[in-house]
């Protein structure tokens, strides 16, 4: 009763704000990038809460149960990328406008950024999905089961949906400066109780050298393949985050923006790493548990992604284990407020007012983006059922999205040779080349095949590496065959 107390009052205090942050929304660009005036700690804040989601309080926690230490691959991949953006930053900034397709429009056409929105809208559907899903089990845990993961994520849906309806940027930029700062505790706190909970350090260390000596490796047993596969989908999404871009508009300036990206920066590293070791340990403590493992003795993908918020519902005092849910609650609900606004935000602007409202006011945007942020959040919830584990999702949405749109958003800020029907060709290919593997993976799925190569269903651990050899193929080749632009 305590901890669904604690997470209830802690939502309950995040949807007062966003019920008074409302007020403030006069125009479309305070509803959509906060009015150009977000100060560098809120913007940390919200970025860091953008990329720590559920796809790392499930995903990052489910691999790192099966792989150990070696999960540092997959993050490092978003910390390199986040480097990569650092230099950038200033410059989107100084751009101001709204979204990453604005850019590519820029750049290349109109047709490259309305590839680019189809990209976004279909792999943040799916991120938004992940986030419900997440949610649900999340409920499901904290009801002890007498709420199903099915209900719990229609609930989690509505929350996010109705937070992100009401202020738009304002209220997320507004809440996250306290989910970024519970976050951040709850992790730092929990990780020696969690290892006090099996007995100390060399307890730990004893229990996973018994049992899987591996995880203890920053290989975890893989190849070099492996880990180009898990690291590329984190690192090409970064590159092309259009969430990210969306705040860097947000930011007063564009010094600041930059400041603020090395600060998610130190924020990310802290919190994954956290998150990392958090789960390790949990791989100790459960290490005998059959929930946690099928019958031939494989792992439970889908169970050992609760293990950070089972540790904290089951392992940890009541105050420690609440704080860990309550930031359970602030990674879910931050998250899917972000992906519901960026992927709103692009059909507003690049499908509605562009083709349809053309001459629509103010207001009338701000309506017609809340409409859709209804619209989107209804699709990633029925999006759901196409997937088993939430990393699988995270994995196929990151390598949509970034073998799709980060090749060309690369060749715009640092090749001038990139021509503008080949940063088209380039979206389209990345774009298709993604689309295929998930529809060969359902059609297969259950009666391997092999096709030109390639085994299907594809493991969505390597899935990043055909889609970005085409996307890039594509981007260098057409460019040096088509006129050098002028």
């Amino acid at each position: 009763m305590i901890y669904i107390a604690v997470v209830t009052f802690y939502v309950l205090m995040l949807l007062g704000i966003s019920v008074y942050k409302s007020r403030t929304v006069k125009t479309d660009e305070d509803f959509m990038v906060a009015g150009r005036g977000v100060p560098v700690y809120m913007l940390v804040a919200t970025l860091v809460c953008t990329w720590i989601g559920s796809g790392s309080l499930f995903g990052t926690a489910g691999l790192t149960f099966r792989t150990g230490i070696s999960e540092l691959w997959f993050s490092a991949g978003a910390w390199v990328g986040i480097l990569v953006v650092y230099t950038i930053a200033a410059r989107v900034r100084k751009i101001a406008q709204y979204t990453l397709t604005d850019l590519l429009e820029k750049r290349y056409s109109q047709v490259a950024k309305v590839l680019g929105t189809i990209t976004i809208i279909i792999a943040y559907m799916v991120i938004a999905g992940y986030q419900f899903k997440g949610g649900g089990r999340f409920i499901a845990i904290l009801s002890e089961g007498s709420i199903t993961p099915e209900t719990g994520m229609i609930i989690a849906a509505v929350l996010i949906i109705g937070f992100t309806v009401l202020a738009g940027m304002v209220s997320i930029v507004s809440i996250d400066i306290f989910n970024g700062s519970i976050m951040l505790l709850a992790m730092i706190v929990t990780l020696p109780f969690a290892i006090a909970a099996h007995g100390g350090f060399d307890a730990v260390v004893t229990t996973i050298q018994t049992q899987q000596p591996s995880h203890l490796s920053i290989m975890g047993g893989h190849d070099f393949v492996w880990v180009v596969g898990i690291a590329l989908p984190t690192f090409l999404l970064l590159m092309s985050e259009s969430s990210m871009y969306q705040k860097f508009s947000s930011a007063d300036n564009a010094r600041n923006a930059r400041r603020a990206v090395m600060g998610m920066f130190i924020g990310v590293v802290i919190v994954e790493t956290l998150m990392m070791l958090i789960a390790l340990v949990g791989f100790a403590i459960y290490a005998d548990d059959p929930r946690f493992f099928m019958a031939d003795g494989s792992i439970n993908r889908a169970m050992a992604e609760e293990i950070i918020l089972r540790i904290g519902f089951e392992q940890l005092p009541v105050i420690i284990g609440s704080l860990l849910l309550a930031a359970g609650a602030a990674i879910v609900i931050s998250t899917g407020n972000t992906f519901l606004m960026v992927t709103s935000t692009n059909v507003t602007r690049d499908i509605f007012q562009a083709f349809f409202f053309k001459n629509a006011s103010s207001s009338q945007i701000v309506w017609i983006q809340r409409a859709c942020i209804i619209g989107i959040g209804v699709l990633a919830y029925l999006m759901m059922s196409q997937f088993q584990t939430i990393l699988e999702m995270a994995l196929m949405s990151y390598t949509m999205i970034g073998a799709s749109l980060a090749p060309a958003l690369l060749a715009a800020f640092f090749w001038k040779r990139v021509t503008r029907i080949a940063g088209v060709m380039s979206i389209a290919s990345g774009m298709l080349t993604v689309i295929t593997i998930a529809v060969l993976n359902s059609v297969f799925k259950g009666s391997p095949t092999e096709i030109l190569g390639f085994t299907f269903p594809m493991d969505t651990d390597y899935i990043a590496i055909p889609a970005v050899i085409v996307s890039v193929t594509t981007l260098v080749v057409v460019s040096l065959l088509t006129p050098k632009p002028l």
